[in-house]
């Protein structure tokens, strides 16, 4: 291991050179374009990777320095945000291994590594390729389970509008599929806004629902229970031949609900007391 610490020392000294040859390598194995503002970071980047490497000869084997792990990250979470691919990160690894392995059998022999060191230097090459590539999937991941959950409650927001129709009557449009979150949404969220509008009859339309399953549809049944004790009366609409068998043949109780084929039929029955 004694001999190592020298070529450790050289990469650390001449880290930013050897990440500008290094990354000019790279990119010269690849057969597409990469811009470059794109290359400028990658050999500051690659510029710490040589300063970890170095560092990391000296750890106990299978530990990596600290600061690795938040180079990692920051450079994952940076791809996330750029919204290219996952596809288009991970083709980049296998030529990059490749230089780096051609890299570290040059600069072996240079410092006259045995065959053992070499090989314990490219191991420790690719854990922290491994590492850096797992941290780049994570905060791709991380990116894209955030960006769907807002556009999930986005939709929810935009699918359940509460709609004054008239003075205390107001329509809620059930628009979509139906899933246990949405029916989440729609007695936690939605039903305690309509109280406060002074809404006393309110047109449940189920005419663009997609899908619903009998479970949920179960669910969304019990917001008539919940109205009626805030002495909001509802009627419902626009539920089609096989949604009424499912409910039918789940024994959900509708003889205490109103049901219209269509909303013009609920207005205009409709009675004020």
């Amino acid at each position: 291991m004694n001999s190592i610490i020298p070529m450790a020392n050289y990469l650390l000294e001449n880290s930013g050179t050897l990440s500008s040859d290094i990354v000019d390598e790279i990119i010269g194995s690849f057969h597409f374009d990469v811009p470059e503002e794109e290359i400028k970071q990658a050999k500051l980047m690659y510029d710490e990777f040589f300063v970890f490497l170095a560092q990391s000869l000296d750890c106990q084997e299978g530990s990596v320095p600290d600061a690795l792990l938040s180079w990692s990250k920051a450079n994952g979470e940076a791809t996330a945000r750029s919204q290219l691919n996952i596809s288009q990160i991970i083709i980049r690894y296998p030529d990059t291994r490749m230089v780096f392995s051609d890299f570290v059998m040059r600069i072996g022999m240079e410092f006259g590594l045995n065959t053992r060191e070499v090989v314990m230097v490219i191991k420790r090459v690719n854990q922290m390729l491994d590492l850096s590539i797992n941290e780049t999937v994570f905060a791709f991941e991380r990116y894209k389970d955030s960006v769907i959950q807002e556009a999930q409650k986005e939709i929810r927001e935009l699918s359940t509008p509460i709609v004054p129709i008239q003075d205390g009557i107001a329509i809620l449009p059930l628009i979509g599929t139906i899933d246990s979150n949405r029916s989440d949404h729609l007695l936690n969220r939605v039903v305690p806004k309509i109280a406060p509008l002074g809404v006393k009859y309110l047109i449940l339309d189920f005419s663009g629902i997609v899908t619903i399953d009998t479970e949920v549809a179960r669910h969304i049944f019990t917001v008539h229970s919940v109205l009626a004790l805030l002495g909001i009366d509802i009627a419902v609409t626009g539920i089609r031949p096989e949604l009424a068998s499912r409910i039918v043949n789940a024994g959900i109780d509708f003889t205490s609900i109103k049901v219209y084929g269509n909303v013009k039929q609920a207005i205009e029955n409709m009675t004020f007391n």
